[in-house]
């Protein structure tokens, strides 16, 4: 009976006709041929094989997955674990899975993340130089290395190298008043200076930013401030014109364009940002136009965009150029010499490089003859970084620019979208909305993609970006840079001004509309500290989403909802203390964060709003209701977790009797101070001193369920942390009874 249903096979559901017939209606209700008659395994090798084009976008992901777990788990023993993890795990992989896809990914994968962690291992010793162990004043001789105007702040910052001076690191930063520079002070110019110099500082908070870290990777032992005049011992070489031409070009723009408009305008031509008033620094943050200040793919874009189509319209107009060369070989090769001047005109920061290898790989793909903007293209300019600067991956730099291409390209590669937005015969109107309607969309999707990582490194992230861009991005790409472009080329001549003027106005505009979108209410929203396993599990949802085409890409939604979610109930901490035990916040229930020194500097203050994701002005600790203060102290009753909670801080150097310390200390839950506390200094719960500090660093406390998370507990024992082990804290000289 080939063609009709057996009696027996049919029980139960009818006979013959009628029980094809049934079969025929409830087929589509059944779970499909697919699941039902093959493993998991071998929908999974299907699965990858339809996404066989998309797994090498996994290789930079695999790469950093593996810089990324060296820098969390901070101790060798850990690092030797994991990549004998990932060993043993491609082992798995090559004996079970050999002559599967499956199999062979999951080795590679597990193969690259043990490079990315021995990478970063070797990385952070290769760079290893002396730190300055405690502050000193010295005069020393020194080499410039680096010239940095930082006219915001009324100072220049110098890079300098220091030699063999016995009691200094080889390289070291220090900031010069604006009234002590000089002309000659040059890069490659032999100078004698006395500094105050301090090692790098440690993160004030657990998960405020960590510059010892990034000093580290830089080479620097120690930043300091000048004090006194500096002699110039010998000028500098011609060989180092490139950096002193930057900086004329720079005090050029600002001369044309005086005031605000002046500095953003030297920023897109030089990438000189010191001139930036912090006012207006902070209004493009807020408004989401801050990547306009940032030397990368916008800026190198459109210089490359713009050599492009002019070399090959220029040649174009020869008849003979045009028949007998490839002028899109030619233009793509001055595109590309354009983009390496470009980039070491600017200063040559890793932004701007990973931008130029971007533009490079368009261009060699343009040359080929191959669709240059892809997703290969982005993971290869995220591979070369990764090999060269694998500590870029932690910055937020790093993770906010690649992190927009790829929402945008994983954006326009959708088959909807690039059958909305494709080119077809319409009118103008209808053309011009559906660029706008582009420009919208893209930026939406780049805000929700920058939005978690804003969040995880600056606590804030603007929530009209996408609407501030429409107008920011066309405006900077085709009014701004060709403007200014064209008026120093027309400075040669002298005939500039008139185009000066008109950039001018269109950057008055420019920051007329951030600071309009900054001050609009529910312009910015900011939150606390947020756990790095919630951070990861929406940066791995993002890239489960953005990588794969097939529906299985949707998968990714998961882990970034149960990273929002985790993100958003996440409670603030009630107390926050910085390393140095000076600086005590408590913020309450209704968000209101009150400072123990009020007269402390902005610097702390902001860090520790930030961290407590709080907008606008701390109040001072005893205009709080139940707070007690006097000169020397403060006691404050906290309400949380169903209790009141007694926190008892200094904030003065003044000598207190012992006696009557030791009986504030038994009244209170918490004891705060900057100071080495007795011993008979016994509170009810926590005594945080400069002892403690010193092993741990800075705190936050939750009351709530009574978790304290440390500077320490967030960043681990790297190489570069300086924190003291008890044993070298009990050793420590001293008067303790202070």
């Amino acid at each position: 009976m080939r063609d009709r249903v057996s009696p027996k096979s049919a029980r139960g559901t009818g006979f013959g006709p009628i029980a094809v017939a049934l079969s025929m209606v409830f087929h589509p209700r059944q779970l499909s041929d697919f699941w039902r008659d093959r493993r998991p395994l071998e929908k999974l090798e299907m699965l990858l094989e339809r996404e066989r084009d998309q797994l090498p976008l996994w290789v930079p992901v695999a790469l950093g997955c593996g810089i990324a777990a060296w820098f969390q788990l901070a101790n060798p023993a850990w690092w030797l674990a994991f990549i004998s993890l990932c060993a043993a795990l491609g082992l798995f992989a090559v004996v079970t899975g050999r002559e599967r896809r499956a199999g062979k990914a999951i080795f590679w994968f597990v193969l690259l993340a043990a490079i990315g962690c021995a990478l970063i291992w070797s990385r952070s010793w290769s760079v290893a130089a002396p730190v300055l162990e405690r502050p000193l004043v010295t005069l020393f001789n020194a080499e410039i290395e680096r010239v940095e105007p930082v006219l915001a702040r009324d100072m220049v910052r110098l890079t300098l190298r220091t030699g063999d001076h016995p009691e200094l690191p080889t390289r070291v930063r220090v900031n010069v008043p604006l009234e002590q520079v000089v002309p000659e002070l040059q890069d490659g110019a032999l100078i004698q200076l006395r500094a105050r110099l301090m090692p790098p500082a440690m993160p004030a908070l657990p998960g405020a930013y960590d510059f010892s870290e990034r000093a580290w990777f830089q080479g620097l032992g120690a930043t300091g401030q000048a004090l006194g005049e500096i002699r110039i011992l010998r000028t500098a070489d011609p060989l180092f014109a490139l950096a002193s031409y930057r900086q004329r070009l720079s005090a050029h723009v600002q001369s044309q364009m005086p005031g605000a408009a002046g500095a953003i305008g030297a920023t897109l031509a030089t990438g000189d940002r010191g001139a930036i008033a912090e006012a207006d620094a902070e209004a493009m943050r807020r408004s989401g136009l801050a990547h306009l200040l940032s030397i990368s793919g916008l800026h190198v874009t459109a210089v490359v965009g713009a050599i492009y189509m002019l070399v090959l319209k220029l040649l174009a107009l020869s008849p003979l150029l045009a028949l007998r060369f490839r002028l899109p070989v030619i233009a793509a090769g001055c595109a590309a010499l354009a983009a390496l001047a470009y980039t070491l005109l600017t200063g040559a920061q890793v932004p701007t490089i990973r931008a130029c290898v971007a533009a490079l790989l368009v261009l060699v793909a343009l040359m080929m003859g191959r669709s240059a903007i892809t997703l290969r293209m982005v993971a290869a300019g995220a591979l070369f970084v990764l090999i060269f600067w694998p500590e870029a991956l932690v910055g937020p730099s790093f993770q906010l620019s690649f992190a927009a291409v790829t929402a945008i390209i994983a954006l326009h590669e959708h088959p909807r979208i690039k059958a909305l937005f494709m080119l077809r015969e319409e009118g103008w109107l209808r053309r011009a909305g559906r660029f706008v309607l582009s420009l919208f969309l893209t930026g939406l999707v780049v805000e929700i993609a920058l939005m978690p990582i804003a969040l995880y490194h600056f606590h804030k992230a603007g929530l009209y970006g996408a609407l501030a861009n429409i107008i920011a991005i066309p405006l900077t790409t085709f009014v701004i840079m060709p403007l200014e472009a064209l008026a120093l080329l027309l400075d040669t001549a002298g005939i500039g001004a008139p185009v000066w003027w008109l950039s001018g106005k269109a950057l008055t505009g420019l920051i007329g509309l951030a600071h309009f979108v900054s001050s609009r209410p529910g312009a910015v929203t900011m939150l606390p500290t947020m756990p790095v396993v919630a951070f990861g599990l929406v940066l791995l949802g993002g890239l489960w989403l953005c990588l794969w085409r097939e529906r299985w890409r949707y998968w990714g939604l998961i882990p970034a909802l149960v990273g929002a979610l985790i993100i958003t109930c996440t409670r603030a901490p009630d107390i926050y203390i910085t390393g140095d035990g000076r600086h005590l916040g408590i913020r309450n229930d209704q968000g209101e964060l009150a400072m123990l020194r009020t007269r402390s500097g902005d610097f702390i203050r902001d860090m520790i709003r930030e961290n407590a994701g709080v907008e606008g002005e701390s109040q001072a600790l005893e205009d709080w209701p139940n707070a007690d203060c006097n000169a020397d102290s403060c006691l404050v009753t906290v309400h949380a977790g169903e209790r009141d909670w007694q926190i008892l801080a200094t904030r003065s150097s003044h000598h207190i009797p012992v006696i009557a310390l030791s009986a504030a200390c038994r009244r209170a839950d918490i004891v705060v101070s900057e100071r080495w506390l007795p011993a008979s200094c016994q509170p009810r719960w926590l005594k945080i001193d400069r002892t403690l500090l010193s092993q741990v660093g800075g705190m936050t406390i939750n009351l709530e369920n009574q978790k304290i998370s440390t500077a320490l507990g967030w960043t681990g024992q790297h190489v570069w942390t300086r924190y003291r082990s008890a044993e070298t804290e009990a050793g420590q000289p001293g008067n303790r009874n202070q």
